[in-house]
């Protein structure tokens, strides 16, 4: 199937008998043919460990499942659309960054940050970052949401990246992920995320980047 960009803030999916989307709900701009939209608690392939991801991280809206034969158009609060195609590997997406995927694709939730440990979880609930991410694996395509457009920044064994939190849309490649603080722990306590917490990306791989702070 695949996504096919109409704009920077639109894509277009070709729906097909026996083949299945999932999109976030209202997401939908229109559509043609005789296509259905329900709701799926279980978001996608993960099943139920998936939806117990989602409830954890305050997702309690569910995914739409998309079925039928047609053509839908997705976008959603005029956000800047990406496209990522998947050949196998895995894509790990801001939960709610995340527009559609197609059904092909394996869903699971991942906690970013956690394999900086303990502090690592601590900071991310001072941080006020959901930083709960969904994994996509497989061959398909996903369309991912974003504030002012974005950019494919490139993780390299001699260069790793460091990302505020709130910029950070999603990544892909043999890739570590480390939460940390620039500042000491008195000077965190109290104050918003931004500049003061880092996500530290390191392997090899690529990491997009929104143009903007400002939260889905």
């Amino acid at each position: 199937m695949g996504f096919r960009e109409i704009n920077a803030k639109m894509i277009e999916a070709t729906v097909s008998p026996g083949q299945r989307l999932f999109s976030q709900r209202g997401a939908m701009l229109a559509y043609k043919g005789e296509v259905s939209f329900t709701p799926n608690m279980a978001g996608g392939q993960g099943g139920v460990m998936s939806m117990i991801g989602r409830r954890v991280a305050d997702e309690d809206t569910p995914l739409m499942t998309v079925e039928g034969s047609g053509t839908v158009l997705f976008g959603h609060g005029g956000h800047h659309i990406q496209v990522i195609d998947l050949a196998g590997d895995t894509l790990y997406v801001e939960a709610d960054r995340l527009l559609a995927f197609e059904g092909t694709l394996e869903q699971g939730t991942v906690f970013l940050g956690s394999q900086g440990g303990v502090m690592g979880m601590v900071r991310g609930q001072v941080s006020g970052q959901g930083l709960f991410t969904t994994s996509l694996k497989g061959h398909g395509s996903v369309a991912v949401m974003a504030h002012g457009g974005v950019i494919e920044v490139p993780i390299t064994p001699q260069r790793p990246v460091h990302v505020d939190p709130q910029a950070y849309v999603a990544h892909h490649g043999d890739v570590r992920n480390k939460l940390s603080t620039a500042l000491g722990w008195r000077d965190m306590v109290g104050r918003g995320s931004g500049e003061a917490f880092q996500l530290e990306l390191s392997g090899s791989g690529a990491v997009y980047v929104q143009a903007s702070e400002e939260k889905l």
